[in-house]
Order: C-alpha cells, then structure tokens, then sequence
C-alpha cells in the first residue's frame, strides 16, 4: 500500500464520498510519528552527545531534552538549527518542517534559499547565520 502516490491519494480522496471507508482502506498508510520520533531516529546515526548537538543548535540542553521528549513544540525556525546542528539531509530536513506543520524550505524565497544551501552543502549554524545576516536576512537564532 505504500506505493501510493500521493497525488493517486489525493484523487481517491475526491472521489470516495466515504471518508470512513477511504480511512480503513488506506490505514496502513497514513503517517503516525511526529517530529521528536524523526527527530530521534536522525539523532541515532550521530556519534555526538546530546550536549554536542544542542551546542551545535544553538539552543540550551534543557530545550533539547524537552523536544526530544515531545514536550516542547519548536518553531520552524528551531526545528531548522536542530537539523542544521545534525547535518541532516535536504529530504530530512523537508520531512521534519512537514510533519511539524511548517512549510517546506522553498528556494523561491531569499532566506529559504540561503538555509538550504547551508543544509545542502552541511555548512555549521553559525555559518548559515553569517550568511543570512550578510543578505540582510533574518538569523535562525
């Protein structure tokens, strides 16, 4: 069932006046974990300490924890210098932003454009922010 595409989805989901039955048929293919479980299954790959990344993140141990933990629900903007601080994918980093809620880096926009380079090219928080700050635009922290 998951080979659905979600445009195939999409239709289905016009053309079945079900929702019930849309539901149960495609269960198996909704997706049920949030932020902190694809947050902590990126963090897993990483041989660094939970201190080494919220340093790398910019944010302070505690607030970590907290997301992890799925206490705390972190701006876009947060989540972002999580990924960044992990030298997450591209793919992963859009996955995060998704499920969270957020919209998705767009390289239409300036200062989306300057994140993603950082994330593609596995710059450091500090050198994204250097950047975004020498094109006039908003720091991630």
């Amino acid at each position: 069932m998951w080979d659905k595409k979600t445009g195939d989805l999409s239709q289905e989901l016009m053309e079945q006046s079900d929702l019930s039955a849309y539901i149960n048929e495609n269960s198996d293919i909704f997706t049920e974990s949030g932020v902190s479980e694809l947050l902590s299954k990126m963090y897993k790959r990483l041989d660094i300490s939970k201190a080494e990344l919220a340093r790398r993140a910019g944010m302070s141990e505690v607030y970590l924890h907290q997301i992890f933990a799925g206490r705390r629900s972190p701006s876009r903007d947060r989540l972002l210098c999580l990924c960044i601080g992990m030298y997450s994918e591209l793919d992963e980093t859009q996955e995060v932003l998704k499920r969270a809620g957020y919209a998705q880096l767009y390289p239409r926009i300036k200062r989306d454009a300057i994140i993603c380079h950082g994330v593609l090219h596995k710059k450091s928080l500090g050198e994204v922010n250097d950047s975004l700050f020498a094109e006039n635009e908003k720091t991630l922290y």
